[in-house]
């Protein structure tokens, strides 16, 4: 009974961890998450990735276009997460 009460204690401080305030932008006098601004970035850049790929004509090629392009804006704003803001 010890072991348990010890295990889900040290289980409630390791995932409570993570509780931190998310960080944001002050845009008049309203707080912004900061995740927003990097998600409409990767939608604007893959959106620039899919005009190279269509000047390339290697859109085609590139497989079952619902799985790329929504991980293709997944990188994106993943990368300028932790770029910019970590």
């Amino acid at each position: 009974m010890r072991n348990a009460a010890i295990f889900c204690a040290a289980g409630a401080v390791l995932f409570s961890t993570g509780c931190m305030r998310a960080p944001s932008f002050d845009i008049l006098g309203s707080f912004f998450p900061i995740w927003i601004f990097c998600v409409a970035a990767g939608i604007f850049l893959t959106i620039l990735a899919r005009q190279v790929f269509t000047r390339l004509k290697i859109d085609s090629q590139l497989g079952p276009v619902l799985l790329i392009y929504p991980c293709l804006t997944a990188f994106f704003a993943f990368t300028l997460w932790l770029i910019f803001f970590r």
